[in-house]
């Protein structure tokens, strides 16, 4: 049913209104991410039975994972533009996305960095130094796999799958999960592990967590707060920014380039946040291949 009217609208968009393929394709991811949450969420619910509730239980959704306010608006302006091409197809005669209002474009909300800003961060780590590899590689996998600071300060040397590009993460309720790594976080791992950790005198208790401090004990979160922080000062850096920031940027990419929102909550580690049905886990696999289709990184 969705399928149908999806295509329906692409070429309505096309056709009446003259779009570029690249408008045309933004419209349609737009409403593909609807049509995602409501296989997931609203039992399949037809594009004709939505209400303004599950439309805004859908917008909830969607800020709940990490996107940007811009990123929730224009979405929200594809959805409009999806009910209105229905109305005037006369398949509905009543349009449920009269009365939602987007997010507050003013409201302060987390930042999100760009790609290029992530990339002037990582760059501007020194890494002749033994921290700068170490704080490398640990912003690396912040950002290759959205990990929350916790999880991060908390990674263990035997939860990193070096030969499978996978990382097990212990995240809220001491529930795990497999995330997908990428290649350039695995390679900055492997220097930290292999040439750097290895002339670190452990203290006791700590031998098994990746990431330490120049004693041998477990970083904290305040510290990775301090080392970003520090980096946005050295290249000069508007934005207030905290770890958080990485995982913000990294669901918003994955998202604003196409990914499943499924496989994205899968790997954020969020209960499915407007249904308490039992959430499928995905197969590996596809959130591998999502990592390496849509995560700018890969």
């Amino acid at each position: 049913m969705w399928d149908i009217h999806i295509k329906q609208f692409s070429n309505y968009l096309k056709l009446e209104r003259s779009l570029s393929g690249n408008s045309i394709e933004a419209y349609v991811r737009d409403i593909e991410k609807l049509q995602q949450f409501a296989e997931m969420n609203l039992k399949g619910l037809s594009p004709l039975k939505i209400t303004s509730k599950n439309l805004q239980a859908f917008l909830t959704y969607i800020n709940e994972l990490g996107m940007s306010a811009h990123s929730q608006a224009r979405i929200l302006s594809g959805v409009k533009a999806f009910y209105k091409y229905m109305i005037y197809e006369e398949l509905l005669d009543k349009d449920p996305t009269v009365l939602i209002e987007g997010p507050k474009l003013g409201r302060k909300l987390p930042d999100t960095l760009s790609y290029i800003e992530i990339e002037q961060l990582l760059e501007a780590i020194d890494l002749s130094t033994p921290e700068g590899a170490r704080n490398r590689a640990m912003l690396e996998v912040l950002y290759s796999s959205g990990l929350r600071v916790s999880e991060l300060v908390d990674l263990r040397m035997n939860n990193v799958y070096f030969d499978v590009g996978f990382l097990r993460v212990v995240g809220k309720g001491n529930k795990e999960r497999l995330v997908p790594v990428g290649k350039d976080a695995l390679k900055f791992l492997t220097i930290y592990k292999d040439q750097i950790r290895v002339h670190i005198p452990v203290q006791k208790d700590f031998e098994s967590y990746m990431f330490l401090n120049r004693r041998g004990k477990k970083l904290t979160r305040v510290m990775i707060f301090t080392i970003i922080k520090g980096l946005a000062a050295k290249i000069g850096l508007k934005k207030i920014i905290s770890p958080h920031t990485f995982r913000h940027s990294f669901a918003t990419h994955l998202i604003e380039g196409g990914a499943d929102l499924r496989a994205v909550q899968e790997m954020l580690g969020h209960e499915s946040i407007t249904t308490t049905e039992i959430y499928t886990h995905l197969d590996r696999d596809y959130l591998r291949q999502v990592i390496q289709e849509f995560h700018p990184r890969s």
